[in-house]
């Protein structure tokens, strides 16, 4: 299943793709949160994983991204970032989000996440990974 890293931090990203590329999912690292839009057009990611600083300033685009039936934004803010909570997250921003994460400290808690969301999708058959087989008609 796919899965959209959204941010600046290019080395965090990166650690980050490698990390779910080795937990069987399919990372995809963009710059902006239009090109997360246009990329989760073909294929809707199961999580969204947005810098935070770009979802508070753009809430509308963060939760217009669309996603596979049972996927989820997740927000996070880099270590050093000098981010603080001061900012509080709007609440129309904050229903939509699965969880707020500090990376790389939560890495291992974003890897559980998202896997406990893909389980969640299969288990619940709104996922692409289940094989449903036709209807059987009979006379």
């Amino acid at each position: 299943m796919n899965v959209i890293l959204v941010g600046t931090d290019d080395a965090l990203l990166e650690g980050l793709a490698q990390t779910f590329a080795a937990s069987d999912m399919r990372p995809h690292v963009v710059p902006t949160l239009m090109d997360a839009a246009e990329l989760a057009v073909d294929k809707a990611p199961i999580v969204v994983v947005v810098e935070r600083s770009m979802a508070m300033q753009a809430a509308g685009e963060a939760m217009a991204i669309r996603l596979a039936p049972g996927g989820s934004l997740v927000l996070y803010r880099g270590e050093g970032s000098g981010e603080t909570d001061a900012v509080a997250t709007p609440a129309m921003l904050q229903r939509s989000v699965l969880a707020e994460l500090t990376l790389p400290l939560e890495r291992k808690r974003l890897v559980a996440l998202a896997a406990h969301v893909r389980s969640r999708a299969i288990t619940t058959g709104r996922s692409d990974a289940v094989y449903h087989p036709p209807l059987e008609v009979r006379p």
